[in-house]
């Protein structure tokens, strides 16, 4: 615990003080009842039980006083709290594998469904933004407080060629830091500078003005991005070095697994493949970036997922003034003394 005015801390030496106002108070009455008898039969037919009790009361007063103290001085402490994250940005899977029916009734049909029931269970104080992602990603929906153009946004998906996670990960990024600095339009890291398609990240030039100084990971508090995917990356940057360069800036990813690991071979536009669950390297982003994985086998996976993520990023460790917990606790103190006061004695001390 620490203190924002500890100049103030210096008063509880009055405590020590009032001890010894009380104590030669209570000699002079001491002194007062031997000088007259019928005074000092008095004290003796009360008895030990009752001389201590008279005590009591000034006892919690002091107690009282010296956590009022505590108070003016401002204490501070880490605690968890509950917060709620600015930002959230949904980046989804929307390549061809999604269309497996591992997770009924389809991969992406439960994941629109799980999507749907998390954003209507946000605060309206939440704004969401969704990111699309398969051999390219692209900001379907910038951050918004409107459900309707959220769940609109949702509904409009189709699926695509290819899995490019990293892509994801870097177009959410942007979505949270508009000055971020990379070229998005890059889908291979092995393109070549004449490509007129794209850059690789790789190979991008450095801007002109530094780049931002790194902060830990998961030290920004104001927004998070929640990654679902079977994560099976076949074209763009690395996810993984995209997972640094969002770890850099502090921002969490939660990463939530959609499909079977043993997955199934699906067909489409006169090809077929086997499309598995690639669950390390969604561990790998979730662990780069301080955030956690989930896994969903199934839509109501899904659906529990999406509801538990909702408590872990609500609460935080953080340095909070706690000045009321302390004036609180002197208020209880002395109304207990007062309230023992009257009750014994009919008078307050």
């Amino acid at each position: 615990m620490s203190f924002l005015w500890p100049e103030f801390l210096w008063l509880l030496a009055l405590i020590p003080a009032l001890v010894g106002l009380y104590v030669l108070a209570m000699r002079r009455k001491k002194r007062l009842a031997v000088r007259y008898a019928s005074l000092s039969m008095v004290r003796d037919a009360l008895g030990i039980g009752q001389r201590v009790r008279r005590h009591i009361p000034p006892f919690l007063f002091l107690i009282g006083l010296a956590l009022m103290i505590v108070a003016i001085a401002r204490p501070t402490a880490v605690v968890r709290l509950p917060t709620q994250h600015e930002t959230v940005i949904l980046a989804m899977d929307v390549s061809g594998s999604m269309r497996a029916v591992d997770v009924k009734p389809t991969r992406l049909a439960a994941a629109q469904e799980a999507a749907r029931a998390f954003i209507n269970d946000q605060p309206g104080n939440v704004r969401i933004g969704i990111v699309s992602f398969a051999g390219t990603a692209a900001v379907v929906q910038p951050p918004t407080d409107n459900r309707e153009d959220l769940l609109a946004a949702i509904d409009r998906f189709e699926l695509q060629r290819a899995t490019a996670i990293g892509s994801g990960l870097l177009v959410s990024l942007k979505s949270i830091f508009p000055d971020v600095e990379f070229d998005l339009r890059a889908s291979n890291p092995h393109v070549k500078k004449d490509n007129p398609h794209g850059t690789a990240i790789d190979e991008v030039k450095k801007p002109a003005k530094e780049p931002p100084q790194p902060v830990p990971p998961g030290s920004y508090k104001s927004a998070v991005i929640i990654l679902l995917t079977d994560g099976q990356t076949t074209t763009g940057p690395d996810p993984i070095e995209s997972a640094k360069m969002v770890a850099e800036r502090g921002v969490r990813v939660y990463t939530v697994g959609v499909g079977t690991v043993q997955g199934e071979v699906i067909g489409w536009e006169g090809w077929s493949m086997r499309v598995r669950l690639d669950e390390d390297s969604l561990k790998q982003i979730a662990n780069v970036t301080r955030g956690e994985y989930f896994y969903a086998g199934t839509a109501t996976d899904l659906k529990n997922i999406y509801k538990s993520m909702n408590s872990k990023m609500e609460l935080t460790k953080q340095q909070t003034e706690i000045t009321a917990l302390f004036v609180a606790g002197a208020m209880v103190f002395v109304v207990i003394g007062a309230g023992l006061s009257l009750m014994w004695f009919n008078r307050l001390l």
